[in-house]
């Protein structure tokens, strides 16, 4: 039984692989060697997920720079291989009205069109090198919950339209998403953009590890870092018994960061357990019945959200909040509230036989936002909120850029460090508090 917990463990090196869905369709391979004796690089990247491996691909490729990546386990192990793979324009948990009431009109605008480009990036990532991920249809659909919930989507979607500039958007009334995308009970309607699409994510990160190393990038797995220390203007980390050296460091370990390696950021983000389940293949019949239509990206609007899209192999893949502790994770009570969720949604699947169960940890940052940021030539990324998929391309092209010395957009999630939480090792506390309000104002709006 899996115990890990970021929260209160130092690292995540030697635990458990994920059993995923993901890890069925494709083998991991071989993991690259750990150093065998000390090195000197411009920047030393810790972390081997989506964010980790594109900051190196762009320093090699776009900045020439000489890099290494360290991952504790192998590329494959972490959050990046675990998700749903849902490529959104989003990150973090504001939504456009609250960024703009949060930041002011033309700041909530700039950060808009980043999200918007991560997905872009990724596509075109996706596209110019031939990447195999089984991308599926573009399209991803916000479904109300409530009627409530639906007034909200419309406001959300009349502000993106007029103010936001956005038209890729357009609301989908019951009728119609119950006639042509899904026939769930209880749903009120829904917003749809173009811009959105899932995709196979181990098989994405795979291509991500074959790309960095094809540039020459310094790859090593089973590489615990530790001991960052700073002697004039230069970084080194230990791995096993040797010695690593830059002047720049990039900590892209987001929810799996270790403890040994950047002290700074244990405090500033809550690792918060997400669980996927994928039934077996469904049948013609179950597709009608459950009136999925489409291979499309959907997610509701709970506070604590449900997540869900038809695979390429019409298996069902239905998701949402895990345990509050790691130590709880892998109980059997966590797994049928899960499936009581999925049969909820989709009756007529009650019979339905979910061959896959996993869980892996999302960061939130305590201002609901991603930070990006680079302080005395180190640099990190903290708080995608489960949106990473697309956004961490996006922030790997602007911590290149940060290490590289150039300038990046002057937004706060670019700008500001990411805050403390207070008495961080009671958080749980307040997360289990906050899940039990989620859930009763869930069921009142």
């Amino acid at each position: 039984m899996s115990t890990y917990d970021p929260l209160y463990q130092a690292h995540c090196q030697g635990e458990a692989f994920a059993s995923s869905y993901w890890t069925s369709t494709t083998s991991l391979g071989q993991p690259a060697t750990p150093p065998q004796n000390d090195q000197e690089y411009d920047v030393i990247v810790i972390g081997g997920g989506f964010t980790g491996l594109l900051s190196a691909f762009y320093l090699a490729t776009e900045f020439n720079q000489k890099v290494c990546v360290v991952e504790a386990n192998q590329v494959g192990f972490g959050a990046s291989a675990r998700n749903a793979g849902f490529a959104l324009p989003s990150s973090g948990r504001l939504g456009v009205l609250q960024m703009s009431k949060t930041w002011g009109e033309e700041t909530a605008q700039r950060v808009y069109q980043e999200y918007q480009s991560a997905v872009t990036r990724v596509s075109d990532l996706i596209e110019r090198h031939q990447i195999k991920c089984d991308k599926q249809a573009s399209g991803y659909l916000k479904i109300a919950h409530s009627q409530s919930a639906s007034d909200t989507l419309k406001s959300g979607l009349a502000y993106s339209q007029n103010v936001l500039k956005d038209n890729s958007l357009s609301f989908i009334n019951n009728d119609e998403l119950q006639a042509n995308y899904i026939r769930t009970p209880n749903s009120f309607g829904a917003v749809r953009t173009s811009h959105g699409f899932g995709v196979n994510p181990l098989k994405l990160l795979l291509s991500y590890k074959f790309l960095i190393q094809k540039a020459g990038v310094h790859l090593y797995e089973k590489s615990l870092a530790q001991q960052l220390t700073k002697k004039g203007q230069i970084y080194s980390i230990k791995v096993n018994e040797a010695r690593l050296t830059a002047k720049k460091v990039i900590i892209a370990g987001n929810a799996y960061n270790s403890k040994h390696t950047y002290s700074t950021l244990d405090s500033r983000y809550l690792p918060i357990l997400s669980s996927i389940l994928v039934t077996r293949p469904l049948t013609r019949s179950e597709l009608e019945t459950t009136g999925l239509k489409t291979h499309q990206v959907m997610m509701d609007t709970r506070t604590l959200k449900y997540y869900y899209r038809l695979l390429p192999d019409n298996r069902l893949l239905f998701g949402g909040r895990g345990a509050i502790f790691g130590k709880d994770q892998d109980k059997i009570k966590y797994r049928r509230h899960l499936e009581t969720a999925l049969k909820h949604s989709f009756p007529s699947l009650k019979s339905c036989v979910c061959e896959y169960n996993w869980h892996g940890y999302i960061a939130a940052a305590l201002d609901d936002h991603p930070h990006i940021y680079c302080e005395d030539n180190i640099a990190y990324a903290i708080g995608y909120c489960g949106s990473g998929v697309a956004f961490s391309a996006q922030a790997a092209y602007r911590l290149a850029q940060m290490v590289s010395g150039l300038s990046v957009p002057n937004l706060p999630i670019y700008q500001t460090p990411a805050p403390r939480f207070p008495f961080a090792t009671l958080s749980r506390l307040g997360q289990y508090g906050f899940y039990n309000l989620a859930i009763l104002k869930d069921r009142l709006y």
